[in-house]
């Protein structure tokens, strides 16, 4: 029973909103090549390289808050969906990007900005699980 008990205390600390979700990050099964380009897609937006090795597309956009897929070689030769704010001026030209922030981090703001924004973005990571394209890590 007591085993039990501490597998489910381990899934609540690692669940979307939690501080410990902060420390999950999203590696891909291989890296970014431009037969699974199209496949990593979200929510009708390419991924777009911006400089060799590193790729971006938009999450979530408002006046406000920004939050943009940030792909590439994190950890060592580990690819990794990263998240990272833009800076947009003139309302469309982006002219830089923050330091990436590790998935959960990421997920855990847009959860606070838009739950259901946050929730489709969680469903597309689980998507990527479901067809063996990455999965879910926990970084010390």
């Amino acid at each position: 029973m007591s085993e039990n008990n501490g597998h489910d205390e381990t899934n609540e600390e690692i669940t979307p909103g939690s501080p410990e979700f902060e420390k999950m990050v999203f590696k891909l099964s291989q890296g970014v090549n431009a037969e699974n380009l199209s496949v990593l897609n979200y929510n009708g937006n390419e991924l777009h390289e911006i400089q060799e090795g590193v790729y971006t597309q938009p999450v979530y956009i408002t006046d406000d808050f920004n939050l943009f897929f940030l792909v590439t070689k994190l950890i060592g030769e580990d690819w990794i969906v990263a998240f990272a704010h833009a800076t947009i001026e003139n309302n469309n030209e982006i002219t830089d990007f923050s330091e990436a922030l590790p998935t959960g981090v990421g997920l855990n703001m847009l959860g606070e900005k838009s739950p259901e924004d946050a929730n489709n973005v969680l469903q597309y990571f689980n998507t990527l699980v479901e067809a063996n394209r990455g999965e879910w890590r926990l970084i010390q």
